[in-house]
């Protein structure tokens, strides 16, 4: 059984940290092709595997501000919920893109403190993770997406026809 598998099998509520069961297609229209979800933190964005590219986990983000709609997030799918026990989800990993340390490190520091009953709840499913699936924390959350994205080769994800339709950019000939 797989780590994700058993991740899937767990008790929890993977809403908590962004994770959260839905549609494996995606149906953005930067979903790129080939995508398979793995889970869903919130209306439009989704986290994936892409045929292709390995075990890598990419997050999409269909209104982002950014220059890439999806980005890589971790090498496979074991990193990611490292990194998700860091960032205490998905939401601080997913924006690490347009973050410096700083801003980073003040959102972990104050995300949730309004909700103490969420911060409770969630808490509970990040120890539920860590024990039963044997994963810690990443050490250097931050550092290891920056990297991870400035290496990365963004020419290599295909796109649907919609994608370059929406964009208003030139459908490449190998769709």
């Amino acid at each position: 059984m797989t780590v994700y598998e058993k991740f899937r099998n767990l008790d929890i509520d993977f809403s908590l940290i962004g994770l959260e069961k839905g549609d494996e297609k995606g149906g953005y229209f930067c979903t790129p092709i080939g995508a398979k979800v793995i889970g869903w933190e919130c209306e439009g964005i989704h986290y994936c595997n892409i045929e292709g590219f390995d075990e890598m986990v990419f997050a999409v983000n269909p209104e982002t501000a950014e220059e890439h709609y999806v980005r890589p997030l971790a090498k496979n799918f074991e990193e990611l919920l490292s990194l998700v026990l860091a960032c205490k989800g998905t939401t601080a990993a997913e924006q690490i893109t347009g973050w410096n340390k700083k801003q980073f490190e003040d959102f972990l520091e104050n995300d949730g403190a309004e909700y103490p009953d969420f911060i409770l709840k969630r808490q509970a499913v990040l120890d539920k993770i860590q024990s039963e699936l044997g994963i810690s924390p990443m050490e250097k959350p931050f550092e290891y997406v920056k990297a991870l994205q400035e290496e990365f080769d963004y020419s290599e994800i295909r796109f649907p026809a919609e994608y370059y339709d929406v964009l208003g950019l030139e459908l490449p000939e190998e769709i």
